[in-house]
């Protein structure tokens, strides 16, 4: 039962990480990196398909050799329309809309297409699992202070779910028995309330919603942000660029690299200490705001993503939320574990795959 093979495929702004599993087991794992040069002559991401199926079915052959044989290729998932948590089948509608970008553009879009263009010729299985767009938002949740504005769900679902999962482990509890608040850290950040296994209430990590990250600016006064885009009537592009990639760490202080930030703190330099000790702040204010979700019963607090490895930045975190409950930090991400999770349970009859659009 454990022995069959998963390609996963995991595609970043600049990299796409690809592996091979059998069973649970990792044989290899390998990240390739795509270079600013390389990628400037594709006018969109989606104009990036061939390139990027290309390189990983090159490195397949060169790990695997020309008649590699798979049992399903397992993707991260794209900005498609929201959905509840699961595996999901690539179908022709699901790439239809992940082309479109149905709900917004980004190269996670890249991996169910990817997917689909290797397995097809193979005639297995192309599932991606626990995508951005996972919603399973409470309905008092979606209301914000605009009908014209309700609340999405865009969050690190993959990754969140896989780390809800291993505390569940650690603590001896079964996941979907236990409320807790999670705080992925990475480029952009989102924090979680998950209840009963479901993420009942995050913030918008793409789009301008909780706190600051390296790259995204998260909550801003509205009215201030609706003077600057009628001021001047900067470009869209312009706009979301300062909400989604130039906000955050980038636009105080011109970097996204928060090693770089520690180090600059290690000199003497009191700006970086003021706006990283911020983004910390923040984040603590949006674990209190969803312990609140949970009427504080909150079972544990997991800080998850690259920024947990930090020396410093979980423990200005965790000096601020201890009192709710139980801190754990569980650095870096599970994602390619967790895809190939998703897609083996589906192989072993565990869990159907998921119909899109549900």
């Amino acid at each position: 039962m454990g022995g069959f093979r998963i390609l996963v495929i995991n595609p970043g702004s600049t990299s796409t990480r690809v592996a091979v599993f059998e069973g649970e087991n990792p044989l290899w794992k390998e990240t390739l990196s795509h270079s600013v040069e390389e990628l400037a002559g594709f006018p969109s991401i989606c104009d990036q398909e061939e390139f990027r199926t290309a390189v990983v079915t090159g490195l397949v052959r060169e790990r695997e050799g020309a008649g590699a044989r798979f049992d399903a290729v397992s993707a991260r998932g794209g900005l498609f329309r929201p959905v509840p948590g699961g595996t999901y089948r690539v179908n022709e509608a699901m790439l239809a809309d992940l082309r479109a970008g149905v709900g917004g553009r980004h190269a996670c879009n890249l991996g169910g297409i990817i997917a689909s263009r290797i397995a097809g010729p193979m005639g297995i299985p192309a599932f991606v699992v626990d995508p951005p767009v996972v919603d399973e938002l409470s309905d008092i949740a979606r209301v914000s202070g605009h009908p014209a504005f309700p609340r999405r769900s865009v969050f690190h679902a993959l990754n969140q779910r896989a780390a809800l999962r291993e505390a569940a482990r650690r603590l001896g509890r079964q996941s979907d028995r236990m409320n807790a608040v999670i705080a992925h850290l990475g480029g952009g950040i989102s924090v979680a309330a998950w209840e009963g296994g479901r993420a009942v209430d995050v913030n918008n990590a793409l789009d301008g919603e909780g706190p600051f990250s390296p790259e995204r600016s998260g909550t801003v006064p509205a009215a201030d942000l609706a003077r600057f885009c009628l001021s001047g009537n900067p470009p869209l592009e312009k706009v979301l660029s300062m909400i989604r990639g130039r906000g955050g760490m980038v636009a105080h202080l011109g970097t996204n690299d928060a090693r770089e930030v520690e180090r600059r703190i290690a000199a003497g330099d009191r700006q970086a200490e003021l706006v990283y000790k911020a983004m910390a702040y923040r984040v603590a204010q949006e674990i209190g705001a969803r312990a609140a979700v949970l009427s504080g019963r909150v079972d544990v607090i997991v800080l998850t993503g690259g920024m947990a490895n930090s020396a410093m930045f979980p423990d200005w975190i965790r000096s601020r939320v201890a009192f709710i409950a139980p801190v754990m930090v569980i650095p870096g991400e599970r994602e390619m574990e967790a895809l190939a999770a998703g897609a083996l349970a589906v192989l072993r009859g565990e869990e159907p795959a998921k119909h899109y659009p549900p």
